[in-house]
């Protein structure tokens, strides 16, 4: 391995620098989260034309929901600790025409994110292309930041995970293995009873593909991991004690909770490939459990979280 390529390897055991203080690790009481998933600047008119393997030349659209969920977003109080993109942030394939002006673009439209709101950036397949190479995993970093990290937020463990290299790491398996030793690392201190570390109330995991879509045993497709892959991950997590998965990849809404695991599949910000709206969702977490609903964008902007939800943060 080159040494520029290892040092690279490295900087992945980075956690996400804007909530690793100590106090990060201690609960403090109910909060929220926003998921938002496939903003794909580009898809809508790709999927139009019936050429999403290229086209996607016009992303007015999605800029302005994207802009759309930032305001909503904005105005929720409580104030949300943070906002993840769950994957596909863009639709151009690295390398390709209009990569640029979408990446740009959508880094405009989430500026106007209030500065109290970090952003978490989870990578997706159009992001890093379907087979990943070492080249575009790190135009990836580049860009948007490490492809997997982790990060405290009151008293919580969040793990964001790299899922294209589950589904096909074939042209990067150095990645791969990083990955992989990483994630048991972070994995086997999260269920550990060390006193010198506080064990977290919840741990939940960020990735682009879901495991399944409805059941752990459903068929493989293009929208959820293998079954070797799928059932692996599941038996990790597990015995590791995640909560729950939080996905998008699918543009519809999905999942399911099996085991005590919830796999949570959310919809697009962007293009709709089922009958659902433009919207994300609202994760209200409690000392006993993880509570979470999709909203519109519509729906948010002119009321909020659903009453429930925020009284559950009162609590």
């Amino acid at each position: 391995m080159a040494e520029s390529e290892n040092m690279f390897l490295r900087a992945k055991h980075r956690t996400f620098s804007g909530l690793t203080e100590d106090a990060e690790r201690e609960w403090k009481g109910p909060f929220c989260f926003i998921q938002a998933a496939d903003p794909q600047l580009g898809l809508m008119k790709a999927w139009r034309d019936g050429d999403c393997d290229g086209g996607g030349d016009e992303w007015a659209e999605e800029v302005e929901l994207t802009k759309q969920a930032v305001e909503a977003v904005n105005q929720l109080r409580p104030r949300p600790r943070f906002m993840v993109l769950c994957g596909d942030l863009v639709h151009a394939m690295p390398d390709t025409p209009f990569r640029d002006g979408q990446e740009r673009d959508l880094k405009a439209a989430l500026k106007g994110t209030d500065p109290s709101i970090p952003l978490v950036f989870v990578s997706g397949n159009h992001d890093l292309g379907n087979t990943p190479t070492p080249g575009t995993v790190e135009q990836y970093c580049n860009a948007w930041g490490d492809d997997y990290f982790s990060f405290w937020v009151g008293g919580v463990l969040c793990l964001v995970l790299n899922s294209q290299l589950f589904y096909d790491a074939s042209a990067c398996p150095q990645l791969k293995e990083a990955q992989e030793t990483w994630l048991e690392a972070q994995l086997s201190r999260a269920s550990s009873s060390s006193s010198t570390e506080p064990k977290p109330k919840h741990v939940l995991v960020f990735q682009h593909i879901p495991l399944y879509l409805e059941s752990p045993d459903e068929e493989e497709q293009y929208f959820n991991l293998q079954m070797v892959v799928r059932q692996n991950l599941l038996d990790r997590f597990k015995k590791a004690g995640v909560k729950a998965v939080f996905s998008g990849h699918y543009h519809r809404n999905a999942g399911g909770c099996h085991g005590g695991l919830d796999m949570v599949v959310s919809s697009a910000i962007g293009c709709q490939l089922g009958d659902d709206t433009h919207g994300v969702r609202v994760v209200v977490v409690t000392a006993d459990g993880v509570i979470h609903r999709y909203h519109s964008l519509d729906q948010l902007r002119a009321q909020g979280m659903d009453e429930d939800l925020r009284k559950l943060l009162q609590a």
